[in-house]
């Protein structure tokens, strides 16, 4: 159950609803006007909130569960207790954010504290939120519904759509959002790339960071993530796009729609990004590369050259992750050996004569 203090939960649901905003199916028998009142886990669910379960770990729960309701796929529904309405849906962890979000919707009241400094210019769209000690400055522009929370900056001419957040403790500058951007605490999003001509001789030279930042719609840019603006043009973030805490997208990174880049990725600059690229924790990008639509990239690895759309890709620097499997059974058999000369392995000989083949086929 959600904690009152922090959450505020707004509306009751019929089970009809539900299906309709979860994207799930009923049974035939169900009672489509059964009220639900709530969300929770398995093991706290009582016979008026509605639970979930799409992973084996919590097949044990999923049979003892007391929830009234369950979104699961359609392989769990043999497993869903008797008394317990089974909500199908094809992909039960977004059915049940859509449900989640409709019980606990992101609404803010609108309010203006006087202690927020706003310059007269700036343009403050209806329903708005703005807490005390946050800075708002020239010819700003923000839509409807937006929320600036407690000691946001919000730069000169910065411009942003509707129903936006800027988190507490954010910077904002010398950007363009859409609507439904998400800017969580302690962000910095416009400043300047990590722009200088390098002399031996002299050392380094400044140069002036012309560009912008420009963000679509639906984006969230986590806490501590730095956005760098365009040396001379624009670093893009993509539609739907989610970027995780501790990540640095450098001047004229691109990334595509629906992007997902998470904790402590770095990405040099001027790097393009097709759509739905995803990269785990801790991946590096070297600067200029071209990263295909729908390539996955595995935590950790070291991206130093371009890499084709829809390419899996793991280890630094990174190969194809069927070649990097290979590779650490190799170096395994290396170390099975004490005199150090390799161990004879079946399973290593036959992934590489089956490599061969298809090479030649």
């Amino acid at each position: 159950m959600a904690d009152p203090r922090f959450f505020q939960k707004i509306n009751q649901l019929t089970l009809a609803q539900v299906a309709s905003l979860g994207e799930v199916a009923l049974p035939d028998t169900a009672d489509k006007e059964r009220v639900f009142t709530d969300v929770a886990d398995l093991d706290s669910a009582g016979p008026d909130d509605i639970s979930w379960a799409f992973i084996p770990k919590v097949r044990e729960a999923l049979k003892n569960t007391k929830a009234g309701a369950v979104i699961v796929p359609e392989k769990f529904v043999s497993l869903v207790p008797e008394g317990c309405i089974p909500l199908v849906s094809a992909d039960a962890h977004r059915s049940y954010g859509l449900v989640a979000s409709a019980f606990y919707p992101n609404r803010v009241e609108a309010f203006i504290s006087e202690k927020a400094i706003i310059d007269p210019t700036a343009e403050i769209g209806d329903g708005c939120r703005v807490e005390a000690g946050a800075f708002i400055g020239a010819h700003v522009k923000l839509g409807a519904r937006c929320y600036v929370q407690p000691n946001a900056v919000i730069m000169a001419g910065v411009q942003m759509g509707d129903d936006c957040v800027v988190g507490a403790n954010a910077t904002v500058s010398h950007c363009i959002a859409g609507n439904k951007v998400y800017i969580y605490p302690g962000c910095h999003i416009g400043q300047d790339g990590f722009g200088f001509a390098m002399s031996p001789a002299k050392g380094p030279q400044k140069v002036p960071q012309l560009g912008r930042v420009v963000i679509g719609d639906d984006v969230e840019i986590g806490s501590s993530t730095c956005v760098d603006r365009g040396a001379m043009g624009d670093t893009v973030i993509g539609s739907g796009s989610r970027i995780d805490n501790l990540v640095q997208v450098a001047h004229n990174v691109k990334l595509g729609k629906c992007c997902v880049m998470v904790s402590q990725v770095g990405i040099a600059g001027s790097c393009e990004f097709g759509d739905f690229v995803v990269a785990g924790g801790q991946v590096g990008f070297a600067g200029h590369l071209k990263i295909g639509t729908g390539a996955q990239i595995a935590a950790q690895s070291g991206l130093m050259s371009d890499v084709p759309a829809g390419a899996i890709l793991m280890g630094s620097p990174a190969v194809p992750h069927k070649e990097y499997m290979r590779q650490v059974l190799a170096i395994k058999s290396l170390t099975n050996r004490k005199d150090g000369k390799p161990k004879f392995s079946w399973k290593v000989y036959f992934i590489n004569l089956i490599s061969k083949i298809k090479k030649k086929g």
